[in-house]
């Protein structure tokens, strides 16, 4: 049977069938084993100089969606909540005393969970607290939030404190997919939260949007991303939706009959990157757009971007210090994460603890193996070294046997066309794969 063409990509199933990481990280957090971290960490942070940004973890929500996979609870208990960020201005505290006077913070971002689940004002003292405690240099300000809860005592904070970034969970604006999801919000909260944003001074707004979802069709979506298109984010993400119920309890209550199938994600994808391209986004790796003028388009035309446990990024700072229960640190040789467990988080801060408590140390293979990884997804083309080639040359073979990538002496080059295949590409070079662990969907 001739393979199907969806827009400009040609749709191989087999070449999709094993599901593969996002590589947000090289090796993957299913690879971080459990340990104090706590001494590794001291060490870590003891060594860092230069730029840094830093990540803080707000794991709450005002509602929880039945799709989410992040490290979130209901923020509807006050005195869980302060004594959660009570934990954090603590560890923000201890932090703060290990880093060299050369360590200089470059940027800030707050995620979740959604950070606007906590009072505007705890908001504030918290950036009062990182702007006392470490060395700030003139860092970028980034926010995720909920339109849903998004206040007028938000945006004026939002304004006051000088964020210029700010991502919003969209998903999807038809009615009946945000039922089937645990997630309504009406089209005029949102548009109304852009219009506020833009107003507050943040310059540039992304919508996560997420293909794959029970009753979503190509009409659905495509109602969806002209809705998107007309507010006219700066940047837009596009994910698949991961279903593993498994693994993420409060995605039971969805119902699995009312997914899509992997044809249908492929040409839900195929459509997403068509329908955004041709509104005037640029794409940005495979699920990633921004408008021209926007940063990450212009580090994506410039060969500079990168990816952290964010996504893909503009952000140069090669040291990425997480803060907050779950929250991820990111040093040239190691990976540390902070103790999931709330309860915990807090007993470790509230007693001068470093909170490291999961990671992984990175070997020499695992830096070069990431670099690889990295630049393909980045960059679209990486070095490779000749054992790695040859190591990967059976692998690779179904995929340049298709035109989706082409050898040049000792660079490998994904084609146009190898877009949704580059994860599934990039997973050839990791030394890690098992088919027994669990990954998201390569589309």
């Amino acid at each position: 049977m001739a393979p199907e063409h969806f827009g400009n990509w040609t749709y191989y199933p087999e070449l999709l069938a094993q599901a593969v990481p996002r590589y947000t990280s090289y090796p993957t957090a299913a690879e971080f084993r459990d340990d104090s971290f706590a001494t590794r960490q001291h060490d870590a942070l003891r060594g860092v100089r230069g730029d840094v940004s830093l990540y803080l973890h707000i794991p709450f929500c005002h509602e929880i969606c039945w799709y989410c996979g992040c490290n979130t609870g209901a923020a509807n208990r006050t005195a869980r909540l302060a004594a959660y960020l009570d934990a954090l201005h603590s560890e923000i505290v201890a932090v703060s005393r290990l880093l060299d006077p050369e360590a200089r913070i470059s940027r800030i971002a707050f995620g979740g969970g959604s950070p606007n689940a906590i009072a505007p004002t705890d908001f504030v003292r918290l950036i009062d607290a990182l702007l006392v405690n470490f060395r700030v240099s003139w860092p970028v300000f980034s926010i995720e939030l909920d339109p849903r809860s998004l206040t007028p005592a938000w945006l004026r904070a939002i304004r006051g404190i000088g964020v210029v970034r700010a991502s919003l969970g969209v998903q999807t604006f038809d009615p009946a997919v945000q039922a089937a999801i645990g997630r309504v919000q009406p089209y005029d909260d949102i548009a109304r939260a852009v219009d506020g944003l833009r107003d507050s001074g943040v310059e540039s707004v992304n919508f996560d949007l997420m293909y794959g979802l029970p009753f979503q069709d190509d009409a659905v979506l495509a109602q969806t991303l002209e809705d998107t298109i007309a507010l006219a984010p700066d940047r837009i993400a596009l994910f698949g939706y991961a279903h593993v119920p498994q693994m993420i309890a409060r995605q039971r209550r969805i119902d699995a009959g009312r997914l899509p199938d992997q044809r249908d994600r492929f040409r839900m994808a195929a459509q997403g990157h068509a329908q955004l391209v041709n509104a005037g986004y640029q794409a940005v790796g495979f699920d990633h757009f921004a408008l021209p003028g926007d940063a990450l388009a212009r580090t994506a035309a410039a060969g500079t971007l990168s990816r952290n446990f964010q996504g893909f990024t503009d952000d140069p700072a090669p040291v990425l210090i997480g803060l907050g229960a779950s929250s991820i640190s990111q040093f040239d040789s190691v990976y540390i994460q902070n103790e999931k467990n709330i309860g915990r988080y807090r007993m470790l801060s509230d007693a001068g603890q470093l909170p490291g408590r999961r990671g992984i140390e990175r070997s020499n293979d695992d830096l070069r193996r990431g670099a690889v990884i990295n630049a393909l997804l980045c960059r679209g083309w990486a070095t490779i070294d000749a054992d790695l080639a040859a190591g990967a040359a059976a692998r690779l073979a179904p995929f340049a046997a298709r035109g989706l990538i082409r050898r040049e002496a000792d660079r490998l080059i994904l084609e146009p066309g190898s877009e949704p295949y580059a994860r599934s590409i990039a997973a050839v070079f990791d030394g890690y794969r098992s088919g027994e662990r669990q990954f998201s969907s390569a589309v």
